[in-house]
């Protein structure tokens, strides 16, 4: 509104975005800085401003993007080498709609090879550094999205999550991250994770501002088709009080102690502000770690298949043949976890091992489901913590992936199930370090399920 009132100019806030990117370059946020672009874009919508032309509801506002949304401003390379040399001929819906509204990218964001990772350390381009505490990780895959948000370069950033990969940073870092309902935001033209769990969603400081950015993203497209018609814009608003579900499995020794006095906090806030608490019992869930670590990266195996380094990206030198080309250019431009997650994908769909694993996997899935449409008969809302531990220290888990692994426990279940969860700040430990708690919905609750989290403020 600032902006469309003349008291600052698009350009102004983008130059001062910029200037903070660059003052905090040792985080190792920013993959790629919009510079040219982004102040040609600020200009122009300045000019229509001063003509009195209608601007969109971003007009002027600065963003940051997650490395692996396409757009043709700099390098798509999803924080890979395999990528590097990538410059995209499309825009990503989720993009497209952010940019007609006003919305400027100034540049592109850190993030986990490929989205795969739990710590932003997995980059092509090293590790984000945590924006509270430089010896810890920033949380992943959008690491750089949530660090770029919680040092207030930008008001808003794009992120991904297939496993927690929005709500997981977002907590390490204090804000707010949103993954939607699954099919709620345009999946086209953003680097394939795994097709049946990606999410497309926020990294907000407000509650108001990620309402808003849903009801411009959200919404069907002939692009993507598994998005769901837009119900955002059209939902309504469940009445107060409300039944809060704990699920109790969570509730034990293996999280923080310092996340379950968080968690206990906040559920007496609610019992102040007249909401009913209830006690969940949902078994299924212990299988989600593993049933996620079975169909994922069988998922991923697929959608990896396509990078040889004959169409596009990365290929290698050393090359004689086409084979020794395919070998060459994988080895050398994936990422070693990129690599693990292709072999287990590769394995668990081998003939002889699909029954024993996918299938089991594929079933335990439909198991949380019901375990989730069960659960909301009995209540509103779920309020859980969004991981067992605040934010670990830099290369401590690295050599451990069934440890970094075990980190997503949390998380996984609610993309297997496609039902939204919002990361809300709940806090932080005594060392300083933030604590977030994730607010769950059933699916196509993600308006009211943002409207409530400010009963936890």
């Amino acid at each position: 509104m600032k902006i469309a009132n003349k008291t600052v100019s698009a350009e102004r806030l983008v130059r001062d975005a910029l200037e903070k990117a660059k003052h905090f370059a040792d985080y190792n946020i920013f993959t790629f800085l919009n510079e040219e672009g982004a102040i040609a874009r600020a200009r122009e919508i300045d000019a229509r401003i001063k003509k009195g032309e209608k601007v969109g509801r971003l007009a002027g506002v600065p963003y940051a993007m997650k490395e692996n949304f396409l757009s043709p401003d700099g390098e798509t390379t999803a924080s890979a080498h395999i990528l590097q040399g990538f410059t995209s001929p499309i825009t990503a819906t989720s993009i497209a709609k952010l940019e007609e509204e006003g919305a400027i990218m100034i540049g592109r964001t850190n993030m986990d090879a490929f989205a795969h990772g739990s710590s932003t350390e997995n980059s092509y381009f090293g590790p984000t550094l945590n924006s509270h505490d430089k010896t810890r990780v920033a949380g992943g895959s959008s690491g750089g999205s949530a660090v770029a948000v919680a040092l207030d370069i930008v008001e808003f950033a794009t992120g991904t999550d297939t496993g927690g990969s929005i709500r997981q940073p977002a907590s390490f870092n204090g804000i707010y991250g949103l993954k939607p309902t699954y099919g709620c935001i345009s999946r086209y033209g953003v680097v394939a994770m795994a097709s049946s769990t990606d999410c497309i969603g926020f990294f907000t400081k407000t509650p108001d501002d990620m309402d808003l950015l849903m009801s411009i993203a959200s919404g069907q497209d002939s692009k993507d088709l598994t998005t769901l018609p837009d119900y955002y814009n059209n939902e309504e608003k469940n009445p107060n009080p409300q039944k809060i579900g704990i699920i109790k499995d969570f509730d034990n020794d293996s999280v923080d102690s310092e996340i379950r006095n968080a968690l206990a906090s906040k559920i007496d806030l609610l019992k102040t502000k007249g909401h009913e608490i209830i006690e969940l019992e949902m078994p299924a869930l212990k299988y989600a770690l593993a049933a996620y670590y079975i169909i994922v990266p069988a998922e991923i195996a697929s959608n990896l298949s396509r990078y040889d380094g004959i169409r596009y990206g990365f290929r290698s030198d050393d090359s004689k043949d086409l084979d020794t080309l395919y070998n060459n250019t994988r080895n050398e431009g994936f990422m070693p976890e990129n690599k693990r997650r292709i072999m287990i994908g590769n394995f668990v769909l081998s003939s002889g091992f699909y029954d024993a694993y996918f299938l089991k996997a594929a079933k335990a899935r439909t198991l949380i489901i019901k375990e989730y449409k069960n659960a909301f008969k009995k209540c509103d809302y779920i309020l859980t913590p969004v991981a067992p531990n605040p934010a670990f220290k830099l290369g401590e888990k690295t050599g451990d992936p069934v440890a970094m692994y075990l980190e997503d426990v949390m998380s996984v279940p609610l993309n297997l199930a496609g039902v939204p969860g919002l990361t809300i700040p709940a806090g932080k430990t005594k060392n300083g370090l933030p604590i977030g708690l994730q607010l769950i919905g059933p699916r196509r609750s993600d308006k009211s399920l943002i409207k409530f989290s400010k009963e936890l403020m």
